[in-house]
C-alpha cells in the first residue's frame, strides 16, 4: 500500500510537489476513455523551453485548460456552442458543428477559442505561445481574485493557443485531462490554468502507449498519474475545503 502525506497518496503527493514547483508531470485519463497521456504544467510556469519539449517529445495539440468559474468571468465561450449559433446562418456549418454522439469517448469536447496574446507578433514561435500561455494563467489569477479583466484588450483570436473550458463541476462531470488538471490545480493551491499537451508515438502515429508513457517518465524523472488518482484525491480535497 502506498505511504500517504496529508491524507494523499505518495504519487499524488510527489505530482502535487512538482506541480508547486513549475514542473511538468505526466497525466492519463483513464482507459476506456482517451487513454492517453498528457504532459501537463502550470501555465504560469511555461517557458520556450518547455513548449519546445512538449512540441518535440510530446507531439500533441498544445492547449491550455482553464478553471470553469475563470471561463464565465473572463466569457469565454465553448467553440461548439459558437459553431452553433453561426450554424442557424449556415447551411454547411450546421452539418459540420458538433453534436451529442459524435465524439466516441465523451458526451461533448472542452475547446474554447484559439488566442494569441496582443503582445505577439505571429504567435507560433515557442516564445510567443509561452507568452500567451503565462498571459493566460495572470488573467486567470485576476479574475478569481474578484477582478474582471478585459479579456479583449490583452488577447486577440484567431490565435495558435486552445483554450480548454473545464465543466464546472470538474471530474463529477467530466474526466478529460482538462478536468483533471484543474482538478489537481486546485489541491496543490496553485492557479487553476494548465497547460496539457498529448503524447504521441513517433512510430505509429497514435497515442503513446500507456506502458511508453510511464516508461517515458522514468527515464525524465516525471510523475506519471492516473486519472483515478485524481479524482480520490479531489474528493479528498473537497471534502476538507
Amino acid at each position: 500500500m502506498s505511504s500517504v502525506t496529508n491524507g494523499y497518496s505518495d504519487n499524488i503527493s510527489k505530482a502535487i510537489e512538482a506541480l508547486q514547483n513549475g514542473r511538468m508531470i505526466l497525466l492519463f485519463d483513464l482507459e476506456g476513455r482517451e487513454a492517453e497521456t498528457d504532459f501537463t504544467i502550470p501555465a504560469k510556469s511555461v517557458t520556450p523551453a518547455d513548449v519546445k519539449w512538449m512540441r518535440k517529445d510530446a507531439g500533441g495539440l498544445i492547449c491550455v485548460a482553464l478553471d470553469p468559474h475563470a471561463s464565465e468571468k473572463l466569457g469565454l465561450p465553448f467553440m461548439a456552442d459558437i459553431l452553433r449559433d453561426a450554424s442557424q446562418r449556415s447551411e454547411s456549418l450546421n452539418n459540420i458543428v458538433e453534436k451529442g454522439g459524435d465524439l466516441k469517448y465523451d458526451s461533448r469536447s472542452s475547446f474554447s477559442i484559439w488566442v494569441n496574446h496582443r503582445d505577439t507578433r505571429t504567435g507560433i514561435p515557442d516564445n510567443d505561445r509561452a507568452l500567451t500561455i503565462n498571459k493566460l494563467g495572470e488573467i486567470v489569477d485576476r479574475a478569481l481574485d474578484g477582478e474582471i479583466p478585459d479579456f479583449g484588450k490583452e488577447f486577440r483570436t484567431p490565435g495558435h493557443v486552445a483554450t480548454l473550458r473545464a465543466a464546472r463541476t470538474l471530474v463529477h462531470e467530466r474526466m478529460g485531462q482538462t478536468e483533471l488538471s484543474i482538478a489537481l490545480a486546485k489541491i496543490a493551491g496553485i492557479t487553476p490554468a494548465m497547460v496539457v499537451c498529448e503524447m504521441l508515438d513517433d512510430n505509429t502515429g497514435r497515442a503513446l502507449s500507456k506502458e511508453d508513457a510511464i516508461k517515458y517518465g522514468k527515464d525524465q524523472d516525471l510523475v506519471f498519474v492516473e486519472g483515478g488518482e485524481v479524482v480520490k484525491a479531489y474528493d479528498l480535497w473537497l471534502s476538507r475545503a
